[in-house]
């Protein structure tokens, strides 16, 4: 029996004395440690960074040469011009609904990339950003005109057509 409360008595200590001392903590949550730096990472966003606020520049020039035609600056730094309001008593596109859209996508000098007439489900990341965040301010039948930045176009990787990093003028029908 004493046998038993010593251990009793040695495991209730153990627990007392445990309860005290904090939990080890992996290096990375150290009040005051450093964090690693990756210095490639910080060269990519920073490369990254140029080359969007290069592509905000050289869009902004273009569509400022437009002259007496009027863009608005949308979602994704995308320059848009409605070329035709379509119908407006039907509705919008919404996220999830699939629509027709013809869409023919050119360079900066307007050398035609891809020409394509499909059904795309909205919001589901099969349009370019530009286009998927913005396209339920149109209606069937409108026509749009949009300078879109790289990085809210066709990417990085750009497409079998469009080359990676390519700032695009997209010609979108709502069908």
């Amino acid at each position: 029996m004493r046998g038993y409360r010593l251990a009793v008595i040695g495991v209730l200590a153990m627990l007392v004395l445990a309860c005290g001392r904090q939990a080890p903590q992996r290096p990375s949550q150290r009040m005051g440690a450093e964090v690693p730096v990756d210095s490639a990472e910080l060269a990519i966003m920073d490369f990254n960074r140029q080359m969007a606020e290069a592509a905000d520049k050289q869009l902004l020039q273009l569509t400022q040469a437009q002259g007496c035609e009027t863009y608005a600056l949308y979602y994704g730094n995308a320059w848009v011009r409605v070329l035709a309001l379509g119908d407006e008593e039907t509705p919008t596109p919404q996220e999830g609904e699939e629509w027709l859209l013809h869409m023919r996508v050119y360079d900066t000098q307007e050398h035609l990339l891809m020409d394509t007439e499909q059904t795309y489900r909205i919001g589901k990341y099969e349009l370019p950003v530009a286009i998927d965040k913005n396209i339920n301010e149109w209606h069937r039948g409108a026509k749009i005109r949009m300078y879109a930045p790289w990085y809210s176009a066709f990417g990085r990787q750009g497409t079998a057509e469009i080359p990676p990093y390519e700032n695009v003028i997209i010609d979108l029908e709502l069908k």
